[in-house]
């Protein structure tokens, strides 16, 4: 895919209702962070994005740092997605990054990973997640060269990629690490929507950032139904864009 191709393609989400809100989609090429406080379905979003993929031909890669693959697996049965089908057709492959041995790990990311992917001939990417990935590292300057070293890995692939992060809680649009907003092109926030009374009475998506694309800036409400993620973008007008 040539660099202008790339500024013009939008790869579809997966996610019924946030395309609308972004356009048609990601901008090819892309490294999105999407953040959230747990239950907010960071992983499940990722596994959606993926087998929405390998849907369309394109291969995939879970990166996991958190899950084991058994495990992540049975989460993507649970939507009746067809993962086994897709690990069999080689359309994805789910790689365990061990947090148990930090220096492997690192030095994988660091120095091996963008032959790795550019190996596999994925299209979209995603890893999860980066809030563990930091915590392998001794202090800000290590965290923060694992970060770019990661982001520049996945953006030579060409691929398309997701990075999950827990949110802060005391700040819940900005990541724990307060880093990774910063190697990404865009910034998805889920979270928890709130009634009156301060009580959490759903959840809420909102596009922080995303560079090179007009977008909706409202904050929407979503679901994580028996199929996945879904967005309701009529539920409020949009922003301008």
């Amino acid at each position: 895919m040539s660099g202008s191709e790339s500024k013009n393609t939008k790869v579809p989400t997966g996610v019924s209702g946030l395309d609308e809100m972004l356009g048609g989609g990601f901008p090819a090429g892309h490294v999105v962070l999407v953040t959230g406080l747990p239950g907010t379905g960071k992983t499940c979003f990722a596994l959606q994005f993926l087998l929405d993929g390998a849907s369309r031909g394109e291969k995939g890669v879970f990166l996991s740092l958190e899950e084991d693959v058994p495990q992540l697996l049975e989460t993507a049965r649970q939507f009746r997605w067809p993962v086994d089908a897709a690990v069999e057709k080689g359309m994805l492959k789910v790689v365990r990054l061990d947090p148990k041995d930090a220096r492997q790990s690192l030095h994988r990311i660091q120095g091996e990973l963008g032959r790795e992917l550019a190996t596999l001939g994925a299209k979209r990417i995603a890893l999860d997640s980066v809030s563990l990935l930091n915590m392998l590292s001794d202090d800000e300057p290590s965290r923060r060269a694992t970060l770019f070293a990661l982001a520049a890995a996945c953006r030579e692939s060409g691929a398309t990629t997701i990075l999950t992060a827990e949110a802060d809680p005391l700040h819940p649009e900005v990541s724990r690490d307060g880093l990774s907003e910063y190697v990404a092109d865009g910034v998805l926030v889920l979270g928890y929507s709130r009634g009156p009374d301060g009580h959490r009475v759903g959840l809420s998506l909102r596009i922080l950032k995303m560079r090179r694309t007009s977008h909706a800036r409202t904050v929407q409400p979503y679901a994580i139904g028996p199929t996945g993620l879904s967005v309701d973008s009529k539920a409020v007008d949009f922003g301008s864009p």
